[in-house]
């Protein structure tokens, strides 16, 4: 009900320390602190101009309080101006409330009309108790997003009084601000939480005002300098500049059975100079699944390790980092590099032993998971650190890694392809490699649709591919069966498929599993020991296995666009023409049926990136907690996509005329997130 309504905040912690918890702390979080809705309470009309469906304000004297028990305890007031009455009914009542509204008591109801039996009435409006003369306001009420126990009056008067008493300092000059046709900052701040009566709320809402237009700006540019920032001080700190002498690289490329591609060249040489600077590369190569970016990250160790400095490969998962550390020792070991491997669950004696190669420099390079940056690891003279799948990881591990006298170059490889928008906003302080055509032979997978209910055409088709020398995976999202979720588990499945093909050979494989059963249900899959690997998403990454042309994918809707794409991934690495079966259940919501129709499509991760990228927004793709990256709250990056290259621009001349005033936007945005920046 409003100011009637009661509104003191809840016992406990005060309006200000609960808004704190969510950042509301400083007068600038406050400003930026923007409303969801604006209610027009600057004009009152006739009570007989109101319409069902129509939202106003009247005013008028109360002419009757009735609770009605009919069914269940309303309360009934019938409000009377000069033209008419409208009745007021409340279904959730406190008997402080009832005791406000008596006969004869002057109010003002705001809400939404509709038609009843008793004529036209108000459900749950607001109401103000009007004592003598009550001015209108002057400008549109905000209505902003909150917590439980904080009123929005609070609110509003917090934001007010940040508005009266801070000094809002316009960085654009004035000139460049002219020339985009942006609004002053403290007139966009001020027309968004107090607009004037005649402004077109509904613009305001959608975002699509002047003044949302000048902080979305204000927004990504704030974000280009703290990206800007933090390369600065990345290139400030010193590197070892790895030169060395070509031997073990020149012979890692004469070893290989295969040219590289000229994507793979062209990120190569590219890597090659930033390894040989005296400041840290801080470098992404992406690329799609299959592409080859492996053997570029086996190129930088053979640098590293031939300049006299040691590298390490992190990976997020067991499985993963012992497919890398399978592939480049068999690349690195014969050239008489000491590859060491070291997982959480690695035996006592080898953990042992790989510790002490680490510290002793006699490990050249270093594979494994996060026990990488456990405190008894201790490296020699770490010189490379190469993250695989990096958005997996938190910013203080991939820090973690980077501890030292001397800073060591990072190389960070990913199998998303991030679309240009979101290369230009949350990547722009890294350079970005990639490798965009496959290895020459690679046919492009072919992907269908099935229903569930033709599973039987699946099997037939498993028989046909096994018959003729390869293999299938065929992957499940559970391990055992859900009561929560009704989907197939990947334990359950493995009996299933037993019975329907008894005589094929299936292997298990999912993540519960210890590392050497997993290692054992790989090597016997890659020996063609298994005829059909049933899986959950742990095969999603890493795995390579040239003669499997089948990916069966069970409940294919419930995975994510990059899993599907991923796990799409790991089968036309071979000569021949593979296959991917989505696998889903009817009916089918219109997003997971958005995503199926993406993947049915096209192959182009870059395409697949965009798409996702979408349906599920910037902070879920890039994994933005892992990453610690301030995230954009007024930006959309499809929609301003035209302003990137112009907000880079920008970024660049204030840093250039005046880096403190820089520092201050910075500030007014990602207080206290800037340091993240860094990582």
């Amino acid at each position: 009900m409003g100011p009637v309504a009661g509104a003191a905040p809840r016992a406990g912690a005060t309006p200000a320390q609960r808004l704190a918890r969510i950042g509301l702390v400083r007068d600038w979080d406050f400003l930026l602190h923007l409303p969801l809705r604006y209610v027009d309470e600057t004009q009152i009309v006739p009570i007989d101009s109101l319409v069902s469906g129509s939202h106003g304000q009247v005013e008028g004297d109360i002419a009757e309080v009735r609770v009605s028990v009919r069914r269940r305890r309303q309360l009934l007031v019938r409000l009377r101006d000069g033209s008419g009455e409208l009745l007021l009914r409340w279904m959730h009542f406190y008997a402080s409330q009832q005791a406000q509204l008596v006969p004869g008591r002057r109010v003002r109801a705001l809400g939404q009309v509709r038609g009843g039996l008793m004529g036209i009435e108000m459900v749950h409006p607001q109401i103000r108790i009007v004592d003598g003369t009550v001015p209108l306001p002057a400008h549109l009420t905000p209505v902003y997003p909150t917590v439980a126990g904080v009123p929005q009056a609070w609110l509003r008067r917090r934001i007010a009084k940040a508005l009266r008493e801070t000094e809002i300092t316009d960085q654009l000059p004035a000139p460049l601000r002219r020339s985009l046709d942006l609004m002053e900052l403290g007139a966009a701040l001020r027309l968004l939480h107090e607009p004037p009566p005649q402004t077109d709320a509904g613009a305001l809402e959608k975002r699509q005002h002047a003044a949302w237009q000048r902080l979305q700006f204000d927004e990504l540019l704030a974000q280009q300098l703290a990206l800007r920032q933090a390369r600065a001080r990345r290139r400030r700190d010193g590197a070892a500049p790895l030169t060395g002498d070509g031997r073990l690289t020149r012979a890692l490329l004469a070893s290989l059975p295969f040219s590289l591609t000229a994507d793979q060249r062209k990120v190569w040489g590219e890597i090659e100079r930033d390894l040989a600077a005296a400041a840290p590369m801080n470098r992404l190569l992406q690329g799609d699944v299959g592409s080859g970016k492996t053997i570029v990250a086996a190129l930088a160790a053979a640098r590293a390790i031939e300049s006299g400095y040691q590298a390490a490969l992190m990976a997020p998962t067991e499985v993963l980092a012992d497919q890398h550390f399978q592939r480049i020792a068999q690349l690195l070991q014969p050239l008489g590099v000491n590859v060491a491997w070291l997982a959480g669950r690695s035996r006592e004696a080898l953990r042992r032993d790989a510790l002490a190669d680490i510290e002793s420099g006699a490990a050249g390079l270093v594979v494994g998971t996060h026990a990488l940056i456990q405190e008894p690891v201790r490296f020699a003279n770490l010189g490379l650190a190469i993250v695989d799948e990096q958005h997996r990881f938190g910013v203080e591990q991939r820090l973690a890694l980077r501890q030292g006298a001397s800073t060591p170059h990072l190389l960070m490889l990913s199998a998303t392809p991030i679309p240009r928008s979101l290369a230009m906003t949350y990547l722009s302080d890294l350079d970005v490699s990639v490798i965009q055509t496959l290895p020459p032979g690679r046919h492009a997978v072919r992907t269908k649709l099935i229903s569930g209910a033709r599973r039987e055409e699946v099997l037939t088709r498993i028989r046909a591919e096994v018959a003729a020398g390869r293999q299938a995976y065929w992957v499940c999202p559970l391990v055992e069966q859900s009561d929560e979720i009704e989907a197939m588990a990947a334990v359950q499945m493995v009996e299933q498929t037993r019975a329907l093909l008894p005589e094929l050979r299936l292997g298990l494989l999912h993540g519960q599993m210890s590392a050497a059963e997993k290692r054992l249900a790989l090597q016997a899959f890659a020996a063609r020991h298994i005829d059909v690997l049933v899986a959950t998403t742990v095969v999603e990454v890493g795995i390579d296995v040239p003669n499997a042309s089948l990916m069966v994918i069970e409940h294919a809707q419930r995975f994510g666009l990059a899993t599907l794409h991923q796990l799409r991934g790991r089968v036309g690495r071979g000569a021949v023409q593979s296959t991917c079966v989505l696998l889903f259940d009817e009916p089918l919501s219109e997003t997971a049926r958005a995503r199926l129709k993406v993947l049915y499509e096209t192959n182009d991760g870059f395409e697949i990136a965009r798409c996702d990228l979408r349906l599920r927004g910037p902070g879920e793709f890039l994994g933005a907690r892992q990453w610690g990256l301030p995230m954009l709250r007024f930006a959309d990056l499809e929609r301003d996509a035209a302003w990137l290259e112009t907000v880079q621009r920008t970024a660049d001349q204030l840093l250039e005329r005046d880096a403190s005033g820089a520092g201050s936007i910075i500030e007014r945005w990602f207080a206290g997130a800037a340091q993240y920046l860094a990582a």
